[in-house]
């Protein structure tokens, strides 16, 4: 995949990517440091992958740092921007790509814990190191954007609705962030192929991603939807807040 953003477009400019050390997150990461950002690669349990990430970007001429948070521990991230601040001076790009709820073992809440309640600590605890004129994208599946009106795969559902709550949480705070000077943008996109959700759920409903794919007419791929993440960041907002990635015909 061609990096989406011109070189240097990002210079001087620092970006944190929440969950980069694989997937969408490090695709991303990826086309801002080549763009000329100081980038963050964030992990949480997947440091030897976060390094290798780091050590490769910087290979290449890029800035890049890792910091270890775990989102649900409030003083981790805390930490986490901490570190950013006293390494980078601030932050011009927030994007919020971490989430979860389908992983086995975790508590009966750990969804909503991790994809709203975390996603709100984050913004909250990042907003006063955000530059003025810093872009916030957060990153969500028309499966969640669209769950109050359209239902989605029995086993998605629980993640759906609190990547909804979390979106909507957020939302809330746009007064606040526009009152600040930083700007909001939710990327909406369909299930991504590659990506450790699309294999979760197909592990518990065998031909649910070739259905949806059958049903779409096409499903995007990591390194795809990472550029219009990567867009979502410097283009202009669009209306509503929203950029829609792929068809939304089956959603209302």
């Amino acid at each position: 995949m061609t990096n989406p953003l011109a070189p240097q477009l990002l210079a001087g400019k620092t970006a944190l990517v929440t969950g980069s050390s694989r997937g969408i997150g490090a695709d991303t990461v990826r086309y801002f440091a080549e763009a000329g950002a100081n980038v963050v690669i964030n992990f949480r349990n997947k440091e030897a992958r976060a390094i290798k990430l780091a050590d490769t970007l910087r290979a290449g001429g890029a800035t890049a740092i890792t910091v270890g948070a775990d989102l649900t521990d409030p003083a981790s991230v805390a930490a986490m921007i901490d570190t950013v601040q006293a390494e980078f001076g601030g932050i011009d790009i927030l994007v919020m790509n971490a989430s979860g709820g389908m992983e086995s073992g975790m508590a009966e809440d750990y969804a909503m814990v991790l994809n709203r309640d975390s996603q709100l600590n984050l913004l909250e605890t990042a907003l006063p190191a955000l530059n003025p004129g810093a872009r916030v994208v957060f990153v969500t599946s028309h499966q969640a954007h669209f769950i109050n009106n359209t239902a989605t795969m029995p086993e998605y559902e629980p993640v759906a609705r609190s990547k909804r709550a979390g979106e909507d949480a957020l939302r809330a705070k746009l007064p606040e962030l526009t009152a600040a000077g930083v700007e909001f943008v939710v990327v909406s996109g369909d299930m991504i192929e590659g990506t450790i959700t699309a294999t979760l759920l197909e592990r518990a409903n065998p031909g649910a991603i070739s259905a949806r794919k059958d049903s779409a007419g096409k499903l995007y791929n990591v390194g795809e939807f990472a550029a219009e993440v990567a867009l979502a960041a410097v283009e202009p907002v669009p209306e509503n807040n929203t950029r829609y990635v792929g068809d939304t015909s089956d959603f209302s």
